[in-house]
């Protein structure tokens, strides 16, 4: 069972989220408020997993709230202004819901936090998801550590995938498929048949390309991405 906690300044929006809680099996209402103080109070007396926090709140932004909570809790902003969502994913949230929300769009919010706490939740002894991984390069014998928090994109080649990360290309002896399977989807998305792309570096989004922070140049989005790609930021 997932425990939420719902915020936002406006107390039809808070009745609203409380209401599709109540209707998903795996998640249970552990408080709501309309004050982002008096939420920050009970996170420090009660265990919370799920927080659906408003952005723009007039004492506390959502942002600032989350900053508060210092990466201890999985976040979903709630905001009717789209221009928000580029920050949003800049904090590393989970998911970004766009108002008015629609019970579909909420429930696919939900499924995506099942998913990720059901790997993260694992039985005491057994290992933890690990934040990193090596690849092979050209250079027999060698192997490269590739942290995920470093990568800015990854582009498919000919021979190898090449491996962006703080202005460093890593060329590494695998193919897309293999190398996607090993990324943390939540963070990470792919906008073309050669591209995948970290969500939070994601700066502008122009027609059909992406524009990536500290990245020269465009990302082309494929026509077969754009539908879920667009998705996945709204």
């Amino acid at each position: 069972m997932i425990r939420c906690l719902v915020l936002d300044d406006e107390q039809h929006a808070v009745d609203l989220l409380v209401s599709y809680i109540k209707r998903v099996p795996f998640l249970e209402l552990a408080y709501s408020s309309t004050d982002p103080l008096e939420a920050l109070a009970f996170l420090n007396t009660a265990d919370v997993d799920l927080i659906f926090s408003d952005i723009e709140m007039p004492e506390l932004s959502g942002l600032e709230f989350t900053k508060a909570l210092r990466g201890k809790h999985h976040v979903v902003f709630t905001t009717a202004y789209s221009k928000f969502a580029m920050e949003g994913f800049e904090h590393d949230v989970l998911d970004f819901l766009l108002k008015p929300i629609i019970f579909p769009r909420f429930l696919k919010s939900a499924q995506k936090a099942m998913t990720l706490m059901s790997g993260l939740d694992k039985p005491k002894g057994e290992e933890e998801r690990k934040d990193y991984f090596f690849v092979k390069t050209e250079q027999k014998g060698k192997l490269i550590k590739i942290n995920f928090d470093e990568i800015d994109y990854v582009e498919g080649m000919r021979n190898y995938v090449g491996i962006y990360k703080n202005g460093e290309l890593v060329q590494a002896l695998m193919n897309m498929k293999d190398l996607e399977s090993l990324l943390p989807m939540a963070q990470f998305v792919r906008v073309h048949n050669s591209y995948i792309i970290r969500i939070s570096r994601i700066q502008m989004i122009e027609g059909n390309v992406v524009r990536l922070k500290n990245v020269n140049g465009a990302i082309p989005i494929g026509i077969t991405y754009k539908n879920a790609f667009m998705d996945r930021i709204k």
